[in-house]
């Protein structure tokens, strides 16, 4: 059984998840110092699958490396680079390696990385891939072919919480939880009242009640790199008026730190989500600290100076 199904079926305290660095080189020493950064804080790790449509090591190979180290891994198995034969033999293999937590992602267009002459796969999508994943645990691949034993498989998707109407995006997390998705990792929002409208209207329907939701949050080390996402990542948005008050700041870190610190406060309070998911582009102590300040244990928060009301911090920011 996985840890982080139990913490979730619990609810006994917010569960906290994390995205590893992309591995590009340096091995099993990359890996372990990475995995070091996040383990006394987290939950469970993603082992991504090619993010961004870039080549990176193997999300099969990352995730048996987390779970050597002692870390629950989450693999990430994305749609658009392999076929229904190839998804289904990475969910197999890790699960010979006691990586059994899965999070099923159509993908980024091959548009969004560094080689956009890359045939497109798309065999499946992220609901079919949710659907043979619980298939898979129940005993069969999609041929009818019998799995005996059966991987004890937790499965979970992605939404993304900021990109209206609220009601499709709702409709499409619906849709993979009947799959058999039993956590949400929610895309970053950098608009309170979208992720309020999306978790009310998720409440509504009952789809909290079956399916844990993961807010992510990020970590950037100033105005950059969230011009950046804002510029580069499908589905990101950030208002100029957040943009503008980090880049302004006498601490553009420090702002930067403000916002997303907002943006986890914010969504901790909110009915319905169960935790968070954390990409951290700074890899300094922010992470120890945003622990500390979010009450969830960590590092010593360290003295800072004072700086105006952040826009991140109120439901009505962005709007």
């Amino acid at each position: 059984m996985s840890q982080l199904a139990e913490l979730l079926r619990s609810g006994h305290r917010p569960v906290v998840t994390a995205e590893l660095p992309v591995i590009d080189g340096g091995g099993m020493a990359t890996v372990r110092s990475q995995v070091a950064h996040f383990a006394p804080y987290v939950d469970g790790i993603n082992a991504t699958d090619n993010t961004a449509a870039h080549a990176h090591a193997s999300n099969v190979a990352v995730a048996i490396a987390i779970r050597q180290l002692g870390v629950e891994p989450i693999l990430q198995v994305v749609c658009r680079d392999k076929n229904r034969l190839a998804l289904q033999a990475d969910i197999m293999g890790a699960a010979m390696h006691d990586v059994t937590t899965v999070c099923c992602l159509t993908g980024d267009d091959v548009t969004a990385g560094d080689e956009p002459e890359s045939r497109r796969v798309f065999d499946l999508d992220a609901p079919q891939l949710v659907r043979t994943a619980a298939g898979m645990a129940a005993g069969q691949y999609m041929s009818g072919r019998v799995i005996d034993p059966a991987p004890d498989l937790f499965i979970g998707a992605v939404e993304n919480p900021a990109v209206p109407p609220f009601e499709q995006r709702v409709r499409r997390a619906q849709t993979k939880a009947a799959a058999g998705a039993r956590f949400l990792q929610l895309q970053i929002c950098y608009h309170p009242e979208r992720l309020e409208a999306f978790t009310q209207l998720a409440q509504r329907v009952g789809l909290t009640r079956k399916t844990a939701l993961l807010q992510s949050v990020c970590l950037t080390r100033g105005a950059r790199g969230l011009r950046f996402m804002n510029r580069e990542v499908p589905g990101i948005h950030i208002p100029e008026e957040t943009l503008e008050w980090v880049d302004n700041a006498a601490d553009p870190a420090e702002a930067a730190y403000q916002v997303t610190l907002g943006q986890a406060r914010h969504a901790l309070s909110l009915p319905g989500i169960s935790g968070l998911h954390i990409a951290d582009f700074r890899m300094d102590d922010s992470l120890g600290r945003l622990f500390t300040d979010l009450g969830l244990g960590g590092q010593e928060m360290q003295d800072v100076e004072e700086l105006p009301a952040n826009p991140m911090s109120s439901p009505t920011a962005g709007s």
